[in-house]
């Protein structure tokens, strides 16, 4: 068992992930990680991040179960699945880091120039072959950051999907990509005893940050919103760099 202060640490970390995924619908890994990283070892903090992940998701998909459009996300989702297997190949076989850091320097240049844009005022056209494109990228993006949602949210923010449009089409895409890879490290049988001791010591924080994401996530309007998720994804990009 973990002593108190590793305990609120542990809290700490998953609730502003629960919080922030809640809210803006992705990026708990790039807020948990934040803190998981350093106190924790990868092969240990990479699957419980995954697995609150997963607790996330489902509540999401839960709570917005009205607005989810499976059919469209059934676009992103296969091209995902495709993704993932290359790239837990690649963590395997190849260094990643410079791709984590060029792949972080770019959305946080994408959302900072975004920041000071305006929106697009109507929604535009979505092909689903770039779709299918979009989720493989995704899902490979995804297996080497912990971050598959970022490319389909910058997708739906380039095409100004409104925010529960945006949410419904990605939220699925984002449960079935950390569920495929979680299934992949246990079938690898690379989870530990102390991932599962960590997980249940982290439920109260996960529920409590997850539910004010939400609760957050229905106060904001589609302008405030979409400023929220550029910020997150400058932020993220940023940890992806240091």
């Amino acid at each position: 068992m973990p002593g108190l202060d590793s305990f609120l640490l542990l809290s700490a970390a998953v609730f502003f992930g629960a919080f922030v995924s809640g809210l803006a619908g992705f990026a708990f890994s790039a807020v948990a990680g934040a803190i998981l990283l350093h106190m924790l070892q990868p092969l240990e903090a990479v699957p419980l991040m995954m697995a609150c992940s997963v607790g996330v998701q489902a509540t999401n998909l839960w709570a917005l179960r009205t607005s989810i459009r499976w059919k469209e996300s059934l676009v992103l989702i296969l091209g995902g699945l495709l993704g993932v297997p290359l790239a837990l190949w690649l963590l395997h076989n190849a260094d990643t880091r410079m791709f984590q850091q060029v792949f972080g320097l770019t959305i946080a240049i994408y959302a900072g120039y975004m920041l000071f844009k305006p929106a697009l005022g109507c929604v535009q056209h979505m092909s689903r072959n770039r779709m299918a494109i979009i989720g493989f990228g995704g899902g490979l993006i995804g297996g080497l950051t912990a971050m598959p949602g970022a490319l389909p949210t910058i997708w739906c923010e380039m095409h100004g999907l409104p925010k529960t449009e945006q949410r419904g089409l990605v939220q699925p895409f984002i449960a079935v990509m950390q569920i495929a890879s979680l299934a992949m490290m246990l079938a690898r049988q690379d989870l530990s005893s102390k991932v599962i001791i960590d997980l249940a010591l982290s439920i109260p924080a996960l529920l409590a940050g997850t539910a004010l994401g939400i609760l957050a996530f229905r106060k904001v309007n589609d302008a405030l919103f979409r400023r929220i998720i550029l910020g997150i994804l400058l932020l993220s990009g940023l940890l992806l760099v240091v």
